[in-house]
Parts: structure tokens; sequence; C-alpha cells
């Protein structure tokens, strides 16, 4: 038996210093991704705050045949994540556009000067439905069947979302170097 399956068991019993382990142990992980769905840090923790409360209530049915922990638990950061979002938006973002109007741009890329720390704080500058869908797609890896289902959203919606994403993103990213180049 492996040191965190018995973290785990210990885990499902309800003991809490194992719960504390599991969280210091993936604490920067999960609020990551939190960080990356939401647009600041008060709105990352409190959906990082729901997503404990299932990982530890559903632990039971995480299954390690299936997977890692890991990615057991940060599948649920990323849902209630999105939920927490769904729940406090003002209204829809999403707008829905045909195939036909999708504009991929050229393929320059300015990301091999960029750090991790200026591109997630790009990210978290898109619109709401922008970002959930750029980060469900580009960095989570569902499709867009996957996306249009989790967000009740058509497929071509989520292409759309994801390209308009793609499309602000570069554009922000381009106007920093140029900014940066001037400096």
């Amino acid at each position: 038996m492996t040191e965190e399956t018995t973290l785990l068991n210990r885990c499902r019993k309800g003991n809490l210093s194992a719960q504390r382990e599991v969280y210091d142990k993936y604490k920067s992980i999960w609020f990551t991704i939190a960080l990356r769905y939401l647009r600041n840090r008060e709105d990352a923790a409190d959906a990082l705050q729901n997503a404990l409360v299932n990982i530890y209530t559903k632990i039971d049915t995480f299954k390690p045949e299936y997977g890692s922990f890991k990615s057991w638990s940060c599948r649920i950061v990323v849902n209630d994540s999105i939920m927490y979002q769904r729940k406090y938006w003002k209204h829809n973002t999403f707008q829905e556009i045909g195939d036909d109007m999708i504009w991929l741009g050229d393929t320059n890329n300015p990301l091999s000067n960029l750090s991790a720390e200026e591109l997630l704080k790009q990210i978290q500058k898109l619109p709401d439905g922008y970002r959930i869908v750029f980060n469900m797609y580009a960095i989570e890896g569902y499709s867009h069947k996957e996306i249009a289902e989790h967000l009740e959203i058509s497929v071509g919606t989520s292409k759309s979302q994801l390209s308009k994403a793609k499309k602000m993103l570069r554009s922000k990213i381009e106007d920093m170097f140029k900014i940066e180049n001037y400096a």
C-alpha cells in the first residue's frame, strides 16, 4: 500500500490531520486551477473552499484504478470553479456564431518570452465566457462537445468562444510586448 493510499484511507475515516496533509500537498495546484477560471484571488479561494468540501465528502468515490487522486481532485476543482463562476455571472457572456465566422489569425507567437504569471494575468482579464472555454479546452483538455454539455451551450458557441479568446489573448500579449519594447 502506498503512502498516498494510506493517507487517503485516513481521510475517508474523517481524520483531520490527514485532510490537512492532503490539502498542504495539493493546495497550490488546486488554487492555481481555481484562479485560472476566476477573476481574482478571493473568488478562487471561495471556489476552492467549495471544492475542498466536495473532495473530502466524495473521497469514497475516488477509484485509483481510473486515475490518480491528483487528477480526480483537480477535476473537482475545475467543476466547482465553473459552478462558482456560473452562479455569480451577472449575464450570459456567450455569443452564438457559426463555424464560418471563426477566425484563427496568424501564427506569430510572442509566448516564448512570456512568464507563466504574466500569461495567467492575461487569461484572467478575458471575459468570463472566453476565459472559461479557453481554460477548459486549452489547459484542461476538454473537447468542444464536453464543454458544450458542461456549460449548456452549443458546440459552435464553444468553438467561437475559444477562437475569440485566442484572438483577444494574442492581442493582449502583443500589446504587452509593444509597451515593453518602448519602455
